[in-house]
């Protein structure tokens, strides 16, 4: 029987996989659902965007909830839901009820990580927590370039409803596990419940990707500009409310530590990119004359270029420092997504070299802005830090999928011959902004990764 550690350390790592699984996997699936249920460019976004904006928006509930009902009895009643919302999602006869169904289980998704991860590095010493962070890494890399291969066989042999599906034998082994492993829950008091700074940070978020998408239809345009307007005044009253709270939903605070800020700032701009540009990437390469499982396995190159990479940070973070390795990171990637945008109909061993360009960059960037979040964080004030680097994660990928699709969606308009081509170009300028910031920070200052 595993140690109590490991067994907590194997749920996490399993829902995190989960969670990887659904961000991942259903990108191959686009243009056969789209020509299924008859799914413009803006609203084929919002599969992905509505599952990774129930993820978002439930996050700062999580620790509320786990210390109400129990971490135990809290993912037990999350898998299962997320288990029945996949399952219906996989079987929705429009559009509307897909939407619907993700954005459900994103909400029954965004309460699985913080819970999990908060249980298993309560079960680690201090030591051990660099060997926790590599295991994460590991499937970081392992599942994203998996599952896309994965979903693009059943694309090819059921069809986009089998890639909804592929998550529940997942859930089902979680749901075991827990109920193995997991110890009953005991007595917790838990803290009071922060309903304006949850309900204003909720609702600014939703704004915000609503108004992207708005923003990039004519139709609509006018509404989207008062929704961004809605989610900046939504904002600056959570703010407000959390500067005057002695114990924040939120610990914004913590953005002073320079580290947790670029490193939440670059994940923005690399990996939430890159998962935005998925779309504009997919929609191009299936143009191009590209099967799904063709399209899903070039993620394959992504992840052997990503784990060399994720192997030579530490030296390079040695002896260059972050900001060296961040900037070329950010170069790899961008030019990897620039030269995507050049090629209409590339080759598949020309789009594999870009894939493996783009995952070199990004997990030069991922794993340096992961040393950066915590080091030199208080103990006491890990879990706080770790809330807003999980909703930071979530909303990379949230906010990266809705500005692509906006890009795209005006390309469309404008240009709509090179569409994706503009998407991805632009899409490798956004990656570059953290370039300016980083000439003025002192990153170099800081030291190599934990070695425990």
């Amino acid at each position: 029987m595993p140690s109590p550690r490991l067994r907590h350390e194997a749920i996490f790592l399993l829902v995190f996989a989960l969670d990887l699984v659904n961000m991942f996997i259903a990108t191959v699936a686009y243009p056969a659902l789209a020509a299924e249920l008859h799914a413009d460019i803006g609203t084929l976004a919002w599969v992905g965007t509505a599952y990774m904006l129930g993820l978002s928006v439930v996050i700062p509930l999580a620790p509320w909830l786990a210390a109400r009902c129990g971490e135990r009895r809290l993912l037990l009643a999350a898998l299962l839901l997320f288990a029945v919302a996949a399952g219906l999602a996989g079987a929705a006869p429009s559009i509307g009820w897909l939407l619907g169904w993700r954005l459900l289980q994103g909400l029954a998704g965004g309460l699985l990580i913080p819970v999990a991860q908060a249980a298993a590095y309560r079960q680690c010493t201090p030591e051990q927590r660099g060997a926790l962070t590599r295991r994460i890494l590991l499937v970081a890399l392992l599942v994203p370039a998996l599952a896309p291969a994965l979903g693009g066989l059943l694309v090819q042999w059921l069809s986009w409803r089998g890639v909804l599906w592929a998550s529940l034998p997942l859930a089902v082994l979680a749901i075991a596990l827990v109920l193995a492993w997991m110890p009953a829950d005991g007595l917790r008091s838990a803290p009071r419940l922060q309903g304006y700074a949850l309900a204003t940070a909720m609702s600014a978020l939703g704004a915000l990707l609503l108004a992207l998408t708005w923003l990039g239809e004519p139709d609509h345009r006018f509404a989207g500009a008062g929704l961004l307007l809605l989610a900046a005044v939504l904002a600056v009253a959570h703010l407000r409310n959390a500067r005057r709270q002695p114990q924040p939903l939120l610990r914004w605070s913590l953005l002073s530590h320079r580290g947790l800020r670029m490193a939440m700032l670059v994940y923005l701009a690399v990996p939430g990119v890159f998962i935005g540009s998925q779309l504009a990437s997919t929609l191009q390469l299936n143009h191009a004359g590209y099967s799904a499982a063709q399209i899903g396995a070039l993620m394959l190159p992504w992840a052997l270029a990503s784990a060399l990479a994720i192997t030579g940070s530490r030296r390079l973070l040695a002896r260059f420092g972050p900001g060296a390795v961040l900037r070329l990171g950010m170069v790899l990637q961008a030019s990897g997504l620039l030269l995507m945008a050049l090629q209409s109909q590339p080759s598949f061993a020309l789009a594999a070299m870009l894939f493996a360009l783009m995952g070199a960059g990004g997990s030069l960037c991922s794993s340096t802005a992961q040393t950066l979040a915590f080091h030199g964080v208080d103990a006491e004030a890990l879990g706080d830090a770790s809330a807003l680097w999980n909703l930071n994660r979530q909303l990379s990928f949230c906010l990266g999928t809705a500005a692509i699709a906006l890009l795209l969606a005006l390309a469309m308009q404008w240009w709509p011959a090179h569409a994706t081509g503009v998407a991805l170009g632009l899409a490798a300028v956004l990656t570059l902004l953290p370039l300016a910031l980083l000439r003025r920070s002192q990153l170099h200052s800081l030291s190599t990764p934990e070695t425990a």
